[in-house]
């Protein structure tokens, strides 16, 4: 079993679609009637009012999509099963750090539609998370040993447009910085398992990380040290919304 699989148990649960973040992914589709939703998982961010077809490449993703969501098949980002110029736009929600080969996978979300919407995180901004910077730094090691810098992505598509996505505090997508304002969340095994740096990481490399985090809840020590985040409504933590193409 993949890590992969082990994240999957739960995913449509704790990776819900922010509406603040749909907003801007749809509003980024411009007049695209087609769309294919690649890594799309059990769904999220799809909009229900053009043609969206889904790849994922995990099974137990798919498994758990709704029975009235779009159509989806089981394939990778690097070999897409459609013909050229199949959509519209293509649109990839934090997944282009799982792929094998980013070069071949954004090739082809160029080859099938001529606009692409990619949500993706900028990792020169991952010390500003404190649970990656102070409590699990294994993973940001982790995400730097598969990093797909931003540089790199860019260079990769036509007239590519970078829009900063802040976080909102009470972020209904589960992803790594959604937590930032709640802490507590993050003493929860289930939604450590959706995040997927944490669900790759050994139990020795979080568990550690986690108790202390427990300890300084408990003790006041977190909120001496990041007491003033409780203020703010919104969080850039480093998340890009890339839009390229026509």
């Amino acid at each position: 079993m993949t890590y992969y699989d082990r994240i999957g148990v739960g995913y449509a649960e704790w990776r819900r679609a922010d509406p603040r973040i749909e907003r801007r992914i749809h509003a980024a589709l411009g007049d695209a009637r087609s769309v294919v939703n690649v890594g799309a998982g059990p769904g999220s961010y799809e909009p229900r009012d053009r043609c969206v077809v889904a790849v994922d490449l995990v099974r137990g993703m798919l498994e758990q999509r709704l029975p009235d969501a779009a159509p989806a098949v089981q394939g990778c980002a690097e070999h897409l099963p459609f013909p050229d110029g199949a959509f519209d736009a293509a649109m990839a929600v934090l997944t282009v750090h799982h792929w094998t080969d980013v070069e071949a996978g954004v090739a082809e979300l160029r080859r099938v539609a001529a606009r692409q919407v990619i949500l993706h995180f900028d990792l020169t901004w991952q010390p500003t998370l404190w649970l990656t910077n102070d409590y699990i730094p294994q993973s940001a090691m982790l995400e730097d040993d598969r990093a797909v810098y931003m540089e790199r992505l860019l260079s990769l598509l036509e007239n590519p447009v970078v829009e900063t996505v802040p976080v909102p505090w009470d972020c209904s997508d589960g992803f790594c910085g959604a937590y930032w304002r709640r802490p507590e969340a993050y003493l929860d095994p289930a939604v450590r398992r959706s995040i997927s740096s944490l669900s790759q990481l050994s139990s020795e490399d979080v568990e550690p990380g986690i108790t202390r985090l427990g300890q300084d809840l408990a003790s006041g020590r977190w909120h001496e040290h990041y007491g003033d985040l409780l203020a703010l409504d919104e969080l850039d933590l480093g998340y890009r919304l890339v839009v390229a193409g026509q």
